[in-house]
């Protein structure tokens, strides 16, 4: 299964609080601060949610 690779990459500051409960939520504790998740709907809608603010890549798996 194909990782995500998930970077906080802009402030959510002046965005409501349900995006930065979405941030939290993906593991995401500081600006620039990086984690991976498997590639799921659920991770998929929360990124989408967030897609202003974050940035993501796909990781392969060998």
């Amino acid at each position: 299964m194909v990782k995500l690779r998930i970077s906080w990459c802009k402030s959510a500051i002046g965005y409501g609080g349900d995006q930065k409960r979405t941030i939290r939520a993906l593991g995401l504790r500081r600006l620039g601060h990086t984690v991976e998740h498997p590639n799921t709907r659920a991770i998929r809608g929360m990124i989408t949610k967030v897609r202003h603010l974050v940035s993501v890549s796909e990781i392969p798996q060998n």
